[in-house]
């Protein structure tokens, strides 16, 4: 069964001992509550796609107890300090390039260079954030497609006995997530912030701080999760189903190895499909930087089943070995 921890500070002790140990525990935002793991774990990030049920490896927002915590992470902007300095703690959700010491392990940012980072206005949550010591993945805390859950009770009744804990701080105030607004304005094409997705911050009132935003059907690129056919893509090219390898194949392994390959990879020795979702992004850029120098031509992925998540890795692999162009 679930713990239903006191919001207390026997429970945030209580939860941060959890998070920091790897387990699940879901706390009160101002927005939602939210299903959190430590981000820098990846075996908990690939836990919390496993209790959502989610079908695809979305980005997750990682949250942090202010803003220069959220800044060791990512490559903050002019925009993204004056946003941040406005509005949080708050409703809203900064995407930004990662940094080449970030913390947050590659399965939480769906294997992205980018990275959505939050800082949220809710005492507890801060509290809790502060125990961990370490950046905290939480998407709503909900089995994928259900109405995000507002209180302690709606989490339990899609995920009591699915994660360790809920820390019960009652309602949230707010009750809609957080305004999700894309900062990576360097790219390519994209010459002004993107609104990816509408909250509980309104656009307006970011506009009044940093000028005109974009709606994301109106940006000139795609930039929300699973918009483009090819995703995360490596840039030796994939072939999905293999049976044998050759020489000048890198090789994806899941359970016993093929032999013959080139370098090799293995996403889980045990076939344990959660084992294979957080080491999935990590295994497809060390393969590539290992194939390009080896002079390798491909990587060789093995046959993962589509059983609990594993549909969403054969999901991420199918993008990543999309045709390009």
């Amino acid at each position: 069964m679930t713990e239903r921890l006191a919001d207390d500070a026997a429970g945030v002790a209580r939860a941060a001992r959890l998070l920091r140990d790897g387990h699940l525990v879901a706390f009160a935002t101002e927005t939602v509550y939210g299903l959190g793991g430590d981000a820098t774990d990846g075996r908990a990030v690939a836990g919390i796609f496993a209790a959502k049920g989610r079908p695809q490896f979305n980005p997750l927002i990682a949250h942090y107890p202010d803003a220069a915590e959220a800044f060791r992470d990512v490559i903050a902007n002019d925009a993204a300090r004056a946003l941040a300095a406005a509005f949080w703690p708050g409703p809203l959700t900064l995407v930004l390039p990662r940094n080449a010491a970030c913390r947050v392990d590659l399965l939480a940012g769906a294997g992205l260079d980018t990275l959505a980072v939050r800082v949220p206005a809710h005492p507890v949550a801060l509290a809790l954030l502060a125990a961990v010591g370490r950046p905290v993945a939480a998407p709503s805390a909900n089995r994928s497609g259900q109405v995000s859950p507002t209180t302690a009770a709606h989490v339990l009744d899609g995920l009591d006995a699915r994660i360790a804990a809920v820390l019960d701080s009652g309602p949230c105030p707010v009750g809609v997530e957080s305004t999700v607004l894309d900062l990576t304005g360097a790219r390519p094409m994209l010459l002004q912030p993107v609104l990816l997705r509408p909250g509980g911050l309104a656009v307006e009132a970011i506009e009044a701080r940093i000028g005109p935003v974009c709606r994301a059907g109106e940006a000139s690129v795609l930039r929300s999760p699973g918009m483009l056919a090819s995703h995360y893509a490596p840039s030796l090219p994939l072939r999905l189903g293999a049976r044998d390898v050759a020489p000048d194949e890198a090789l994806l392994a899941f359970g016993p190895p093929l032999p013959g390959a080139g370098a090799v990879f293995q996403l889980s020795a045990a076939g344990d499909a959660v084992e294979a979702a957080a080491r999935l992004f990590a295994g497809l850029r060390w393969l590539d930087t290992e194939g390009k120098t080896r002079g390798l031509v491909r990587i060789a992925v093995m046959t993962v089943p589509r059983d609990g998540l594993g549909l969403a890795i054969n999901d991420r692999l199918s993008r990543a070995a999309a045709p390009r162009g």
